[in-house]
């Protein structure tokens, strides 16, 4: 196998489709636990780390520790030293989808040439301030891609909402999911 055929749009398509295999014959290993470990720095700054989870059956970990600062900017009496939570929301939506963008059209022997969104979450921050009865969160989500290959516009359009039925933070967002929020104290 040529690694031109091996490797499509960056993905190694032999290991993709030995994992797909391998979760069918054993399922338990698709039962993964992803972790961030959040700590706050002074007033709306916090840094996370990300580098230890769980999957395939035992802890594991990251190549590297990936750290992202969180703030908010000074209108909002923060000191701008990292995206908004709500912010890296957004970017992992946008994150999520182009991945599953990238590996269905690899599987599907598409090649893309471009694929870029612009995500936007309407907020009323009333909520959050306590000022009005008003959702605290996202009111509505628009994300929109352009993608670009060598596959029909249909089948472009079918790899797109394919990696939407697919996405897990899509559907987080979309449907949320029960969080439960404990506290240490001491």
């Amino acid at each position: 196998m040529s690694t031109e055929t091996a490797h499509r749009n960056g993905v190694d398509t032999p290991t993709l489709f030995a994992t797909l295999d391998a979760v069918r014959e054993t399922p338990a290993a698709a039962h993964f636990q992803f972790r961030a470990h959040n700590e706050w720095i002074d007033g709306t700054h916090s840094l996370s780390r990300i580098h230890d989870f769980f999957g395939v059956g035992e802890e594991r970990t990251h190549e590297r520790v990936f750290t992202f600062d969180a703030d908010h900017p000074a209108v909002l009496v923060g000191r701008d030293r990292g995206p908004t939570p709500v912010e890296l929301l957004l970017h992992a939506i946008a994150a999520c989808i182009t991945a599953g963008i990238a590996n269905i059209a690899s599987a599907r022997k598409v090649t893309l040439t471009e694929v870029r969104s612009t995500v936007r979450g309407d907020i009323d921050l009333n909520g959050i301030l306590g000022l009005q009865d008003v959702r605290n969160g996202f009111q509505h989500v628009t994300v929109t891609f352009q993608v670009k290959g060598d596959a029909p516009e249909a089948v472009l359009r079918e790899i797109v909402e394919q990696s939407r039925q697919r996405s897990a933070v899509y559907d987080v967002m979309a449907n949320g999911v029960p969080v439960d929020l404990r506290v240490e104290v001491g």
